[in-house]
């Protein structure tokens, strides 16, 4: 009967879930930044392996369109746009080498001929499987019982979208394994939803200089997708200076069957080799590194793209902003997420910098205000800035700011991480749409959401902190002090971590001016 439920229980459970419970009790003692390379290079060898097959199988048949031609001819899968697959790469190939003790060698010289039969992914693929730390029993495991034992049919396409599934949901998990480190290649899913859900990028460029794993290309490709808009009507354009984050990107996107080609990398990044310098996107996407100050300020004082303010050399937050503003077509929209405190600093010109952006430019839309523990890799509180080059041009509001309050949406999903559920995604994007078109029923709502005159804003010395304009909510019998109270002393915490960093920061810079 246990063992009943047990069955039941794992019918149940979602198929991403059961693959990744198999591929982390076969993770034993190896780190969980190293195994990633592993189990997801081969769910893409999986992914690329299958399409090839499909392709390879109507061939072998010879009929209709496909009668004459050669299974091995490179351009047939060119014309599909498949990968080609050399015989010594194949799926099946590898299951029969699995139970061997060079399986992992096997499978980097399988990665090695796709890279030569496909210059698109040169320098992509992860050659990893050989090392000794990496047991072949289970990676031959892997190989025959987890990526090898996902049921797809036969269609492509319900590979791509099982694979492409699996393939962003082990991303989350290594991400959480990772903790601190996995924020650095992932930005969390309900943040990259949210921000897709506010923005719509529904036609045009769309377009992250920072774009770690490529999440933000994906989920605007869902977008489409589930709007019954067509793929093809948005093209992405990216830059990493991560070069093994960047390799992940290109997998991630592969197997979604997305362009990757203008998704470049180079160590030096977007502001020292900005990879695309004319480009002027019609949306923006982006999650940068928060309050960077090795960004290389003191050689770009005299850059270009400053139109609203030198930003100081000791932190890159407001060299972010004007990033994306350089880079916005004339009508175009940027969403981002930036550190809390550049909502309220005035250090370093950093206040007149914001003035600049709201009075002279009008480029903010709206302000989100996002709660504790949503992100990996830091604890320092995080809001959403929305630019809009076009508020000038007849937009309904574009004497106001929209200011949202979110802290305290969302559910814990263990001690440390916070999730926005789909709920709180909608509730939010429906304020704002409703707020920035003019056409639906948008109103105040006390602790939430307000609409505020710049003038307002500029009484307030241009802080831009959605709590000093929407206020307490009216329902104070529903007020919980233990979880407000809690959050706010993760915040500060969190603040006092950060102000221990900048005391070190300037102890290292006075300790150089000294020497």
């Amino acid at each position: 009967m246990a063992s009943e439920k047990k069955q039941n229980a794992s019918k149940e459970e979602p198929l991403e879930k059961q693959l990744w419970k198999a591929a982390d009790k076969l993770r034993k003692n190896i780190d969980a930044a190293e195994y990633k390379h592993v189990v997801l290079g081969l769910i893409f060898l999986k992914y690329i392996s299958d399409s090839f097959e499909e392709i390879f199988t109507k061939l072998q048949a010879g009929e209709g369109d496909y009668a004459g031609a050669d299974p091995e001819d490179k351009d047939e899968y060119t014309a599909e746009s498949v990968f080609f697959v050399p015989p010594e790469a194949r799926w099946p190939y590898l299951v029969s080498k699995a139970t061997q003790a060079d399986i992992g060698s096997h499978i980097d010289d399988a990665m090695d001929a796709i890279e030569r039969e496909n210059p698109s992914l040169k320098g992509v693929l992860p050659k990893v499987f050989a090392r000794q730390n990496l047991d072949p029993i289970t990676l031959g495991d892997l190989v025959t019982k987890v990526i090898g034992g996902i049921a797809f049919g036969d269609a492509k396409a319900r590979s791509a979208d099982v694979l492409g599934h699996v393939f962003e949901y082990f991303l989350g998990e290594f991400a959480l394994a990772e903790g601190k480190q996995g924020g650095q290649f992932y930005t969390p899913k309900s943040i990259v939803e949210l921000l897709v859900a506010m923005l719509e990028p529904y036609k045009g460029r769309v377009y992250d200089p920072c774009c770690g794993s490529g999440g933000m290309f994906v989920q605007s490709e869902k977008f489409v997708t589930e709007h019954q808009g067509r793929i093809n009507d948005i093209s992405i354009y990216g830059q990493e200076s991560n070069q093994t984050t960047w390799r992940l990107a290109q997998m991630n996107l592969a197997i979604r069957g997305i362009n990757a080609s203008q998704v470049k990398w180079n160590n030096e990044g977007s502001f020292l080799n900005d990879a695309h310098k004319d480009l002027k996107a019609d949306f923006i996407i982006a999650n940068p590194p928060f309050n960077v100050s090795d960004w290389s300020g003191e050689l770009l004082r005299g850059d270009g793209r400053w139109k609203f303010g030198v930003p100081p050399a000791g932190n890159a937050n407001f060299a972010w902003l004007q990033h994306f503003i350089h880079h916005l077509a004339p009508d175009g929209r940027a969403g981002v997420v930036l550190a809390k405190g550049a909502l309220t600093s005035k250090s370093s010109g950093e206040g007149e910098i914001r003035k600049a952006l709201v009075a002279d430019g009008n480029l903010v839309d709206c302000i989100v205000n996002l709660p504790a523990k949503l992100f990996l890799n830091t604890q320092i509180p995080a809001c959403l800035w929305f630019l809009n080059r076009a508020r000038s041009n007849g937009h309904p509001r574009k004497g106001e700011i929209l200011f949202i309050d979110a802290r305290e949406m969302g559910d814990l999903i263990n001690r440390r991480t916070r999730v926005l559920t789909p709920d709180d995604i909608k509730d939010i994007a429906k304020v704002y749409h409703a707020w920035r078109t003019g056409e639906g029923d948008y109103e105040d709502k006390k602790g939430f959401c307000a609409s505020v005159p710049l003038a307002r804003v500029a009484e307030l010395d241009y802080v831009l902190t959605p709590g000093r304009y929407v206020g307490l909510p009216d329902d104070e019998e529903d007020f919980n002090f233990a979880e407000r109270f809690a959050a706010l002393k993760a915040e500060f915490e969190a603040q006092l971590l950060e102000e221990t960093r900048l005391n070190n920061e300037i102890a290292q810079n006075l300790a150089k001016v000294q020497a």
